[in-house]
């Protein structure tokens, strides 16, 4: 009975420290709904409609109001005025990278994504010009976009117009680009050790959108002491960093600085160049994260791109009838598509962008956080605060705040 009496005690002086702690940080932040203790507004958020949702809350405490993800007070800026001027406004400001609790059990702040300070512009900055040298961005990698758009077009044919989920080979046609670019590899579709890889980027895609990641993210003494999807997301993330130093080996055995193959070669040079840099943040372990970042970052927008768009054109086979119509015309079925078709293609031109406008690809953005102390609309936003992007939201944690891109 005393041990019951003693938990009941310190579970009351939790719940009271967390309560008084929400009042005094509520006093400087914009209105909003009041918080329950530890839950937050968590209970007053549809998970599955979060946009509305948030719209719901505009209505009634304008288009800034403060909500709690759990213990972590956030500020909600609605609508496009909202974001334009803070990310416009006060782009500098808004610039920095926020961080979430599952990426850092994995990432350890290395990489593009989702680390802060010089050293990832910079990083950033190698990166962007290294894959301009590789072609990205330019014609010159028309070639290995073409050779791999036949491929899935013939592997798509195979089906012979039955029934066919397309969600593997859509993933496997922007892989195999991005493998070109990074170790000049590409791989047929049946290929074991490839849909394994691309097995385990899905896998790990469906867990960061998982409500339990988002728990998590809110959370964050759960991904040390519980079970979960997030062991599973470590795991692959693990085998697929394997896979990425394994080719970052065999790289550095055939390694020409004077004449780069491919992203791999790009980053062992310079490296190399900075072997005398006791500082320097061209490391094997950013190496690896930053191949796992083009990885992600590429791999699913693409296919979720081209999964909606098959979608949206059957569901409007009238725009789908026109697209054919102007294809036929300009390209013909004997040749593949160049981007110089694209001036004389203005309709299937406007549906491409329709299609990326429709389908809000991400709609909960990646975390940031503000660099220095921020007055938006009369309210102070601290230093190091987060904030997530969302379609037509923008969030603002306070400091010491994590959150996952969404509930």
């Amino acid at each position: 009975m005393d041990l019951v009496m003693v938990l009941v005690l310190i579970l009351t002086c939790l719940l009271l420290f967390s309560h008084w702690k929400q009042s005094s940080t509520r006093r400087k932040l914009p209105p909003g709904p009041t918080p329950l203790p530890i839950i937050g507004n968590i209970h007053q958020i549809d998970v599955t409609n979060v946009h509305q949702a948030f719209t719901n809350f505009s209505k009634i405490y304008g288009p800034v109001f403060t909500l709690y993800f759990g213990m972590k007070p956030t500020v909600v800026l609605h609508g496009y005025e909202a974001i334009k001027e803070a990310l416009i406004g006060h782009g500098e400001e808004f610039s920095g990278r926020g961080k979430v609790p599952i990426f850092d059990m994995v990432l350890k702040g290395l990489g593009i994504a989702f680390s802060n300070g010089d050293a990832p512009k910079e990083l950033k900055h190698f990166s962007l010009l290294t894959l301009r040298k590789l072609g990205v961005g330019k014609r010159s990698i028309e070639n290995q976009i073409q050779e791999e758009a036949q491929f899935l077009v013939e592997e798509l044919k195979k089906t012979n117009g039955s029934p066919y989920d397309p969600s593997f080979i859509l993933s496997c046609a922007p892989c195999n680009v991005i493998c070109s670019i990074i170790f000049q590899n590409r791989f047929e579709y049946n290929d074991q050790l490839f849909a394994s890889l691309i097995e385990k980027l899905n896998t790990n895609t469906k867990i960061l959108t998982s409500l339990w990641a988002q728990v998590c993210n809110m959370f964050p003494v759960l991904i040390d002491y519980c079970p979960g999807t997030h062991n599973t997301f470590y795991k692959n993330f693990t085998s697929i960093q394997s896979y990425l130093s394994a080719k970052i080996k065999e790289h550095e055995e055939s390694l020409d600085a004077t004449n780069p193959r491919d992203f791999i070669d790009y980053f062992l040079s310079k490296e190399r160049q900075e072997n005398h840099n006791q500082q320097s943040i061209y490391t094997r372990e950013n190496l690896t994260v930053t191949l796992n970042d083009l990885f992600l970052g590429g791999t699913d927008t693409i296919k979720t791109t081209m999964r909606f768009a098959l979608l949206l054109l059957l569901k409007y086979p009238h725009v789908a009838a026109k697209v054919q119509e102007e294809i036929d015309h300009v390209i013909g079925r004997q040749r593949s598509p160049c981007l110089q078709d694209r001036n004389q293609m203005p309709y299937t031109d406007a549906v491409i962008h329709e299609i990326q406008r429709f389908i809000d690809i991400a709609p909960n953005s990646l975390p940031h956080e503000v660099t220095c102390d921020v007055k938006f609309r009369n309210y102070l936003i601290p230093k190091v605060s987060l904030f997530l992007l969302y379609s037509s939201s923008l969030l603002v944690m306070l400091p010491g705040s994590q959150c996952g891109s969404g509930i």
